[in-house]
């Protein structure tokens, strides 16, 4: 067993910094990377993808990543987990395979985690008894089944173990939580016990900081966000772990940004509900234990994380056809921008009225004014004011008429009010809603599957 492991973090989302996870494994020594592709409308749109050429349907970055990090990663021994298999994990593992043999690396073994995908089960799962009820309506799947496109589960830290056990360099992974792809590397490194519920919350918290890339290293800092130097060439942030459970957060030396008490704390509370129960597949993490010291020179000790059992549960992200949208931009100028946007969107509404056109929703925002805040939003002096940018978004069931309010836009040039501009590309264009569906199923029910494939 390891005394000590580095999991180094290269992507918090798909588009990340491309250059990240080259830095990570160039600039110093590091065990892992670990990259994060997936958000639940990333699925949708990996689907779709897959739908139009089975070869796709993965993290398209990954290739030409490999292409650049994968010999530096078999000189250094770092392994590389991912969940960018999005829904083509398979796929995915033969591109990176392609770039081995075109790179002449003649050993290579790639772990797939595979099982996930449940969209084809839909039916035999309701038929199981299991409704996939949405969490925050209670109503059962069967309501929109025709319309679904992509159902995954989200899977923990324990199908990459069992890859990492069977000597794989890369785990990819389609719908496997944030946290899991840290997580799995120290319970393999240091031989936890899945039932030590203290040490799975402790490589849990560390994946939750490590999960958004560098924003628990200076990026989208709300504090003194000036202070943070050198955004340009912004280190992503580096889990030092250890086998009692403490970690320490850092990053490379002579890179960008800042490692703190202050950034790794903003990173705790992101995206979480009630801090004393932070539920994943693996355990149910108690954040509210957490203790944070820091070490200076941009290294900040995570420690004394509790947690209990996990549930019997998996959640579910689905994702579902739910009508049409069109937004389009209009810009005013000085004088009176703001009256000269309010009146255009009277005029227009009103014209939409008389159109008679079905929309479930007609949202304006006055860009420069109010996007941000909404109604919280405070008055303003239009004698202050160079420009407001209308935007005008609709949303339908009824597909003409969203188009329809795409030729309702250019008109508002020469029949509204003066001092318009920044009307540019043409008729607005109707888009698919892609609408959101979470759910939870019972873990007997579904089975990772692991699948090696080598060279």
């Amino acid at each position: 067993m390891k005394d000590k492991i580095k999991i180094a973090s290269g992507q918090g989302f798909w588009g990340d910094l491309i250059n990240a996870p080259y830095v990570q494994v160039t600039q110093g020594k590091v065990d892992y990377l670990v990259m994060d592709y997936l958000a639940e409308v990333t699925m949708s749109i990996l689907q779709k993808q897959k739908n139009r050429n089975p070869k796709l349907g993965y993290a398209k970055d990954i290739p030409e990543l490999m292409k650049r990090i994968l010999p530096v990663c078999q000189e250094k021994g770092t392994k590389i987990i991912t969940n960018g298999g999005g829904v083509n994990p398979i796929a995915c593992a033969e591109a990176v395979m392609e770039v081995a043999k075109n790179l002449g690396i003649n050993k290579l073994k790639i772990a797939v985690v595979l099982g996930d995908d449940i969209k084809e089960r839909i039916d035999e799962i309701v038929n199981s008894g299991s409704g996939l009820n949405n969490m925050d309506t209670d109503e059962p799947i069967v309501t929109v089944k025709g319309k679904i496109l992509s159902a995954n589960v989200y899977f923990g830290a324990l199908p990459i173990v069992e890859g990492l056990r069977a000597g794989a360099d890369i785990v990819i992974t389609g719908r496997t939580t944030d946290t899991g792809l840290t997580l799995a590397p120290m319970i393999y490194e240091f031989g936890w016990d899945k039932t030590n519920y203290d040490l799975m919350s402790a490589g849990t918290v560390a994946g939750h900081i490590l999960e958004c890339g560098a924003q628990s290293s200076g990026g989208n800092f709300l504090g003194n966000w000036q202070s943070i130097p050198n955004m340009a060439e912004v280190g992503f942030p580096i889990a030092e772990a250890y086998p009692n459970g403490e970690f320490i957060i850092t990053k490379h030396p002579n890179t960008g940004g800042r490692v703190s008490f202050e950034t790794v704390a903003e990173q705790l509370v992101y995206e979480i509900g009630d801090p004393e129960v932070y539920i994943t597949p693996d355990c149910v993490a108690d954040f509210t234990s957490i203790k944070l010291e820091d070490l200076g020179g941009d290294r900040v000790k995570v420690y004394n994380i509790k947690g209990k059992k996990a549930t019997d549960f998996y959640k579910v992200s689905c994702s579902y056809a739910s009508g049409f949208s069109a937004s389009a931009n209009l810009t005013y100028s000085w004088p009176q921008a703001l009256s000269k946007a309010k009146a255009a969107d009277e005029i227009l509404r009103k014209r939409l009225e008389n159109l008679k056109l079905s929309f479930e929703e007609i949202r304006t925002e006055f860009i420069g004014y109010n996007s941000c805040h909404g109604p919280l939003s405070k008055e303003i002096d239009e004698d202050n004011i160079n420009e407001i940018m209308l935007k005008v978004a609709v949303r339908s069931q009824d597909y003409d008429s969203i188009e329809r309010f795409g030729k309702e836009i250019a008109p508002l040039i020469l029949t509204g009010p003066p001092s318009v501009t920044g009307f540019a590309g043409g008729r607005p264009k109707p888009s698919e809603v892609v609408a959101y569906w979470p759910a939870l199923i019972p873990k007997v029910l579904v089975k990772p599957e692991v699948k090696l494939i080598e060279l």
